[in-house]
């Protein structure tokens, strides 16, 4: 997915005409030595890096070769690692500035050269050394104030939604809110309790233009709950309906957040697939992540999205607080007598800034803190109620227990359509044969 999170400051940097470029090394890297050479010679007097907690390190060697060719320049790190983990960063030897936060705003008085002192929501090292954390910045509170991201600084034909969350090519991403009404223990509350969403026409319209500039086709909306707020997602289709377009799109949602009406609205105005974040279908597992939602609700609200017309994609965790063989057993009997259209199983990563961090953290159970194990698929902590060697077993069961069953492999062979629905069907199945 593209960089948003940059693409969103740039785009308010050039509001204010300040000159800023992108370089997206996830997508756009031309190699090692090339890389090297884009930052040695490209001319700049701040330098931006954006990272989350696996991608922190490869952060570090970015500003320092950056510091090497350009020993004036300011390095700014923001992000959800750096904002909370800021003394880290700090600490790290190549980062000036951390932005905790949204940094719209706290960017713009960075490059207008207010004093450090003066700036809301930024972590740095004063003179002698002490590193001093400013007072929190305000969130944005009307999202339609900002300006539509910087799609135009992005190498948009190289980005690609999940394989199986797609139908059609090109495909870009976007973002509709900021916040989430969920209390879980495992995501990062720092960045912004409050929800707050952008008006339906207004992003209706945003996608209209990628239509047009890009001649974009799918949406892949990366929110952590679309439908957080009813009426805007009403108003979102009824505009995309007046826009007449031939767009596709898929979601990310709670099972407490949708109802048949709202679903059967959005894929008659072109959803063709929603995620819904189950976790677990062990209640203690669930009271234990403060995921508050019931199996009553999970299977109310994936039988209406079917209903609707809509694919469902259920994403799990193994490895929770509490886990145990049986809790897994339970899980996996429950998913299959569910019957979504795909699942996803990942290791749970107790990630910095979360309770489940500190609760992991102050226990014992953290086996490293090494930042680039925490993608999701290596064990960071070890449970005292179930083996990591188990988990492993048993998570490469559950994904076969899944796919490889006859009932559910005729019923995908039936939807293939299209040469898009074949690759995503190939490709899933090399990937479950890789776990």
């Amino acid at each position: 997915m593209p960089p948003l999170g940059l693409a969103a400051l740039a785009a308010m940097l050039e509001k204010y005409e300040h000159p800023v470029a992108i370089k997206d090394f996830q997508a756009d890297s031309g190699g090692f030595d090339a890389d090297c050479t884009f930052i040695n010679e490209q001319p700049y007097d701040f330098l931006g890096i954006s990272a989350t907690t696996p991608q922190i390190y490869a952060g570090f060697e970015i500003a320092r070769m950056a510091k090497q060719s350009h020993p004036e320049v300011v390095t700014i790190f923001g992000g959800v690692h750096p904002t909370v983990m800021p003394d880290e960063v700090l600490s790290s030897g190549v980062c000036d500035i951390v932005v905790r936060g949204e940094g719209e705003a706290t960017l713009l008085d960075i490059l207008s050269r207010k004093p450090l002192p003066t700036i809301k929501g930024i972590s740095y090292k004063s003179e002698d050394g002490i590193i001093v954390h400013n007072p929190e910045r305000e969130p944005v509170e009307n999202l339609d104030d900002l300006p539509d991201p910087a799609y135009h600084l992005l190498p948009v034909s190289k980005y690609f939604p999940a394989v199986g969350s797609y139908k059609q090519l090109p495909a870009i991403s976007i973002i509709a809110t900021r916040g989430c009404p969920g209390k879980c223990t495992y995501c990062h509350r720092q960045l912004g309790k409050k929800v707050r969403t952008r008006s339906g026409d207004r992003i209706a319209d945003e996608v209209k233009r990628l239509y047009d500039n890009y001649g974009i086709r799918e949406i892949a909306f990366y929110d952590d709950t679309f439908t957080v707020r009813k009426k805007e997602v009403y108003a979102f289709t009824k505009k995309l309906k007046e826009h007449s377009l031939p767009i596709t799109w898929a979601c990310f949602s709670r099972v407490d957040s949708v109802d048949y009406p709202l679903l059967k609205e959005m894929a008659d105005a072109g959803c063709h697939q929603i995620l819904f974040g189950v976790e677990s279908a062990d209640r203690e597992i669930l009271q234990n992540i403060r995921k508050n939602i019931s199996m009553e609700q999970v299977k109310r609200a994936v039988g209406d999205a079917q209903k609707a017309g809509i694919e469902v994609r259920v994403s799990l965790m193994l490895g929770n607080p509490g886990e145990s063989l049986e809790s897994v057993r339970t899980t996996q009997r429950f998913v299959k007598e569910l019957r979504p259209d795909l699942v996803m199983y990942n290791i749970t990563t107790p990630y910095p800034g979360t309770e489940m961090f500190d609760w992991a953290d102050n226990n014992g159970y953290l086996l490293t803190k090494d930042w680039s194990m925490y993608d999701l698929r290596h064990h960071v902590m070890q449970l005292p109620t179930i083996s990591n060697e188990e988990l492993s077993k048993l998570y490469s069961r559950c994904y076969r227990d899944f796919y490889l069953r006859p009932e559910y492999i005729f019923k995908r062979l039936v939807k293939l359509r299209t040469k898009i629905d074949i690759i995503n069907a190939l490709r899933g199945i090399r990937a479950i044969f890789k776990t």
